[in-house]
């Protein structure tokens, strides 16, 4: 993977510095935002992604002496300071007794009404609404589990156990057919995409980077950890219905084993980590350690507050009749969209339960086609 397309100054200086030899310099101050929502803002959610990403896999032209260097670190503290500052607008801290943590999150996950991807994805989704959300989804799933394992020598004990459990089951419990990110290789080679780790970057919006920033954000810092644990359980209470929707959407389509093996074996397994996430991991950490109850509940407040703003940029998109995909680099003028007029009346049909004609459903949004690689 090579460094991606800047997207305002910030990510600009980053691409910038880190294609030169390292050194000690501290990163300056960084330019004002472009205001509104972080989990919108472009630039900034670009340039924590590539910071956070100098300690996952990093880049083919980038020097790994880079990681740790004073002017990566100084960038990326000033850049979290913005993310958690929109975060806490986002959802506000809320007390909880640490014995009551595991009811809390029950709570908070069955008052969630975050838009109905899952659904429409089932039930209406055209094939390329389908290849367009999995290219989307290609950039957390192919490092599945690899944020909250930051997690594990944090921890001890009881939590420690529950957390390594959930975490063995997402890495296959050794066997590389069955790491969760190697079945979402599967997946996206079965609808034509390509699996390369983080080939679509350039391509998905800030709020798809900030679903990946969020667990980044909490993964690196153990002042986070009890917001980690939180993600987690969000992640793993709200997993088991979606996917069994998202594979039957995929059966719609056509999809075989090997399309929906990803989402399949996450019905399952989702349904147990639940449990054992919210009991297990989030309750015996929040009794160990009261003071931390409240971060529990935050983060797994945050996961479902920018999983839903994902969600909306999708629906929003293809109900408008556009791709929620950026164009290519150099496809398209600056800050500009292809548009798609022919397909808005068919997503609106879609969305009222109606079905579109013959010739509106089998067009693709603007920006799809060339998500395929055969």
């Amino acid at each position: 993977m090579r460094l991606p397309h800047p997207r305002g100054p910030a990510s600009s200086a980053v691409v910038t510095r880190l294609g030169s030899e390292p050194d000690d310099a501290a990163a300056s101050a960084v330019p004002a935002g472009a205001g509104g929502p972080v989990c919108h803002d472009e630039d900034l959610q670009l340039t924590l992604w590539i910071c956070y990403e100098l300690s996952y896999r990093g880049f083919d032209d980038v020097d790994a002496a880079w990681e740790h260097a004073p002017f990566v670190t100084g960038m990326r503290r000033q850049l979290e300071r913005r993310w958690v500052a929109g975060l806490h607008e986002l959802v506000p801290p809320t007390p909880v007794r640490p014995d009551a943590v595991a009811q809390a999150l029950a709570d908070l996950v069955r008052a969630d009404e975050g838009p109905p991807v899952a659904k429409f994805l089932q039930r209406r989704a055209s094939e390329e609404q389908f290849r367009e959300f999995v290219a989307q989804r290609s950039v957390y799933h192919l490092k599945e589990a690899d944020p909250h394992s930051w997690a594990i020598p944090r921890l001890s004990g009881a939590a420690k156990a529950a957390l390594v459990e959930i975490q063995a089951d997402e890495y296959g419990q050794g066997r590389l057919a069955r790491m969760h990110s190697e079945l979402f290789r599967g997946t996206l080679r079965s609808l034509g995409l390509d699996d390369g780790y983080g080939h679509y970057v350039d391509r998905v919006p800030a709020v798809t980077l900030a679903v990946s920033n969020l667990m980044s954000l909490f993964g690196f810092h153990r002042r986070w950890l009890g917001a980690a644990l939180g993600h987690l359980a969000a992640f793993e209470m709200t997993s088991s219905l979606p996917n069994r929707r998202y594979g039957n959407g995929l059966r719609r389509l056509g999809g075989d084993a090997a399309a929906t093996r990803f989402y399949d074996e996450h019905v399952e397994a989702d349904a147990v980590h639940e449990q054992i996430a919210a009991h297990d991991l989030c309750g015996t950490f929040a009794r160990e350690n009261p003071s931390a109850a409240g971060d529990v509940l935050f983060g797994a407040a945050c996961a479902l507050a920018v999983e839903g703003e994902f969600g909306r940029m999708l629906l929003t998109h293809w109900d408008e009749g556009r791709s929620s995909l950026r164009p290519a680099p150099g496809s398209a003028p600056a800050g500009g969209r292809a548009e798609a007029p022919h397909l808005v009346s068919a997503v609106a049909e879609r969305f009222d339960g109606r079905e579109p004609a013959p010739a509106q459903r089998d067009r693709a949004p603007a920006g799809v086609d060339d998500l395929a690689v055969r």
